[in-house]
């Protein structure tokens, strides 16, 4: 006598590949935060940024970040109009303890477990950044949001990220934009302008393509270290690169 087959049940997760990175660190401008907004924190991007965080978390990935502060303050630009660099950079780093502060809430507020370690000191809104402790954080499944910058002025946030990802031993740097991916000039002045799907940091540094601050391209080309750039406006799209698609420009050697 045969015997009827079980039933089909649906597993959503059975046919989930296995992602290819198992360590990250996620650089996020701080534009995006600011939605459709000009200036500032707008708390449902913040929200919807969370939950794009959220679906990697999910995938059990080690997940550092860093956020800029161009939604809030700009200390290049201040100094241009006549405030000290130094006074205009540490401005800019308090602004991403701002930036950094409303993400962590948008990301508990979902049940993510984050914590906010600062390079300068903030004691009451956030944790000082050890590299031990951060990495403690990250071996108990906690999210990592770093804000100060490296703690000095002259040094953007993408240097910053190049050396936290470095120091928390990430597999990729990925950096998060408007954008989605590198040109061979500007696309918003250039109908004509060329996505590259791949190409070298030595390409970046000679062809002077200013997607990415220079010092960190060179921290990341001596430490091996891949950059994946990509526009985090597309919903769905940062879950898709951890689990190895193709999309928006890696730069590597």
């Amino acid at each position: 006598m045969l015997l009827a087959k079980p039933p089909l049940t649906e597993n959503r997760n059975y046919f989930m590949p296995e992602p290819v990175y198992r360590s990250i660190l996620l650089k996020l401008s701080g534009e995006v935060l600011s939605g459709e907004q000009d200036f500032g924190i707008d708390p449902q991007m913040a929200s919807a940024l969370a939950q794009e965080i959220k679906s990697i978390y999910d995938l059990n990935i080690r997940i550092g970040l860093i956020i800029g502060a161009g939604n809030i303050f700009r200390g290049m630009e201040a100094a241009t109009k006549g405030m000290e660099r130094v006074t205009g950079d540490y401005l800019g780093m308090l602004a991403t303890i701002m930036n950094a502060i409303s993400l962590q809430d948008a990301l508990e507020n979902i049940g993510v477990e984050t914590r906010t370690l600062s390079a300068i000191t903030a004691s009451q809104i956030s944790e000082p950044y050890i590299r031990r402790r951060a990495l403690r954080h990250l071996d108990k499944n906690r999210i990592v949001i770093v804000a100060g910058g490296t703690g000095n002025p002259y040094f953007t946030t993408d240097t910053a990220a190049a050396l936290r990802a470095t120091e928390l031993k990430a597999d990729v740097l990925l950096k998060a934009t408007k954008v989605d991916g590198v040109y061979d000039k500007d696309p918003d002045e250039n109908s004509d302008a060329l996505k590259y799907d791949q190409i070298t940091f030595q390409d970046i540094l000679e062809q002077n393509i200013r997607v990415i601050d220079l010092t960190a391209i060179t921290l990341c080309k001596e430490n091996n270290l891949p950059i994946r750039i990509f526009n985090i406006n597309n919903n769905g799209d940062l879950k898709k690169i951890v689990l190895g698609s193709n999309i928006g420009t890696i730069v590597k050697d």
